[in-house]
C-alpha cells in the first residue's frame, strides 16, 4: 500500500493514507468523517467483502461501485452460471468459462481433447530431483518500512519476519516474478502440482495469489501471458491447462460462490464440530509431523500451496472435529493471500463440507496413505494417529457415508475391519483429541 501511495502521488493524485492504527481504518468511522466533511460520493471498485460492502451501503452518501480488475468476471457475468442454482459444480463453471471466453479451445472443443488433465497431474516428486531455484526480489524501501511497522505494531504476531524480502511489492517486481515462474517452473508445474516435499516451500508453483489478490497483477493479464508463453515455448498441455484452471476455474469459481452463498456458508456447521483449535496449531507443536513440518514453513513464509492447505491442514482439522469458525480464523491469520472471499468458500465449503454441499459433493478427508503417496514424509507415530482420526470420523458419520455412493466403500472397509483394530483406532482418536 505504501508503494501504491507513492505511485499515485507520482501520477499527480492527492492521496491521504490511513494507517491501520487509525480509528478511521474502520470504514464506519471513515464514512462518518466523510459525511461531516461534506463529501457527496464514495466511488470504489467492487470490494468483494460481505462485511465491508454492508457497511459501505449504510452510508448516506451516494455510492458508486465499479467492476474490479482483480477478477475476470464482473458480478453481472457471474449471473450466467450462479443465478437460480442451489448447488454449484466447479467443473461445469470452468467449462462454461472456457467456452464463453474461447480460452484453450480449438474448433469448439477443448485443447488436447480433454477439459481437464487433473488425473495426469498427481505424480510424486522424485527423490533425487532438485526443485527449481527461486530468485526473490531485492529488498526495497517499502519492504523495510513494512518490516519496521510490523515489528513496532504487531510484535507478538505469529511467524517470523524475514530479513530479506520474499514477495514482490511493486508492479515491476510482480512482472518479473511472473516471468520467472513462466521461464523456470511452468514446464513441470502440471505433473508435480499435487506433490509435497517436506523441505521445499514452493516447488513448481507460481505463488501468484498474493500478487493478484492485492492488484500487483491482474488475472486477465496473467492468463494472457501464460497462454502466450506456452504457445511459444512448447509448454505441455497438462501444465498449461492446470494453471489456467487454477485461475479461470477455481479462483473465479470461489469468488462466485462467495458472492452467492458466502453468508449462508459461514453460518453452517454440517458436522456440528465444536472443538477449539489449540495453540499447538500456531506453534508447530502438534506432534503430527506433516502438520508441524508444513506449519514451520508457513511461519516463515505465510504461504502453502493448495494441496498442503487442503489435504494436510483442512483434512486433519476436520478429522479433529474443530469448529469451522476456528479453522476459518486460523486460515485468515496464517496466510499472506487470505481474504474473506477466499477463505469462506474454501473452509466452510470446499474442504470441510460444513455448508452441507453447496460447492462439493464430499468432504476432502483421507487417512495417512494419501499423504505418504504424495509426499516424502517418513512413517512414524503420526500415521497411526492420523488413521485413527480418519476411521473415527467415518464411524461418527456412518449415515452420511452410507448414503453417498462415492464414499460408501470407506464405511464398508470400516465394517469389515477386525473389531480389536476398530476399537484401537477409536481409542487412539479419543485420546489424541482429548490431548489437544
Amino acid at each position: 500500500m505504501k508503494f501504491y501511495e507513492s505511485e499515485l502521488k507520482k501520477a499527480g493524485f492527492e492521496v491521504e493514507y490511513i494507517e491501520s492504527s487509525s480509528k478511521f481504518s474502520d470504514i464506519r468511522n471513515l464514512i462518518q468523517k466523510l459525511e461531516k466533511e461534506n463529501f457527496t460520493t464514495i466511488k470504489t471498485t467492487d470490494v468483494c467483502d460481505n462485511w465491508l460492502e454492508k457497511r459501505l451501503k449504510e452510508t448516506k452518501l451516494a455510492l458508486e461501485i465499479l467492476d474490479s480488475p482483480l477478477f475476470i468476471n464482473t458480478k453481472d457475468d457471474l449471473k450466467d452460471y450462479f443465478e437460480g442454482k442451489k448447488a454449484y459444480h466447479q467443473t461445469d463453471f470452468y467449462k462454461q468459462q472456457r467456452i464463453t471466453r474461447n480460452i484453450l479451445m480449438k474448433g469448439g472443443k477443448p485443447l488436447g481433447g480433454k477439459w481437464t488433465y487433473d488425473t495426469e497431474n498427481r505424480k510424486k516428486y522424485p527423490k533425487n530431483k532438485k526443485a527449481p531455484a527461486i530468485h526473490f526480489p531485492k529488498k526495497n524501501e517499502f519492504y523495510e518500512e513494512a518490516k519496521d511497522y510490523t515489528e513496532n505494531h504487531f510484535a507478538k504476531n505469529y511467524g517470523t519476519i524475514a530479513d530479506e524480502q520474499l514477495y514482490p511489492t511493486t508492479f515491476k517486481e510482480a512482472k518479473q516474478w511472473l516471468e520467472q515462474f513462466l521461464e523456470n517452473r511452468f514446464l513441470e508445474f502440471g505433473v508435480y502440482e499435487d506433490s509435497i516435499v517436506e523441505k521445499e516451500h514452493f516447488l513448481h508453483h507460481s505463488v501468484l495469489s498474493p500478487l493478484m489478490n492485492v492488484g500487483l497483477l491482474t488475472p486477465e493479464n496473467v492468463l494472457e501471458k501464460a497462454i502466450s508463453f506456452a504457445k511459444e515455448n512448447d509448454i505441455p498441455v497438462n501444465s498449461l491447462e492446470g494453471f489456467v484452471r487454477q485461475i479461470l476455474g477455481w479462483r473465479e469459481f470461489v469468488r462466485g460462490v462467495y458472492v452467492y452463498q458466502g453468508t449462508y456458508q459461514r453460518n453452517k456447521n454440517y458436522w456440528k464440530h465444536d472443538k477449539k483449535l489449540p495453540e499447538s496449531f500456531y506453534t508447530a507443536k502438534t506432534g503430527i509431523r506433516p502438520i508441524d513440518s508444513s506449519l514451520q514453513k508457513i511461519l516463515k513464509t505465510g504461504y502453502a500451496y493448495h494441496i498442503e492447505r487442503l489435504m494436510i491442514f483442512a483434512n486433519f482439522m476436520n478429522l479433529c472435529q474443530f469448529n469451522p469458525d476456528e479453522v476459518y480464523q486460523w486460515f485468515m491469520e496464517m496466510f499472506i493471500d487470505s481474504y474473506d472471499w477466499v477463505m469462506v468458500p474454501n473452509v466452510y465449503g470446499m474442504s470441510s463440507f460444513s455448508d452441507g454441499g453447496k460447492m462439493s459433493t464430499k468432504p476432502y478427508i483421507s487417512g495417512s496413505n494419501y499423504i505418504k503417496k504424495m509426499s516424502d514424509f517418513p512413517d512414524g507415530e503420526w500415521n497411526e494417529k492420523w488413521d485413527a482420526l480418519f476411521w473415527n470420523f467415518i464411524n461418527d458419520n456412518k449415515d452420511f457415508f452410507a448414503k453417498n455412493p462415492r464414499l460408501g466403500m470407506m464405511l464398508r472397509t470400516l465394517e469389515k475391519m477386525p473389531e480389536e483394530k476398530r476399537k484401537q483406532h477409536f481409542k487412539t482418536a479419543k485420546e489424541f483429541i482429548e490431548s489437544l
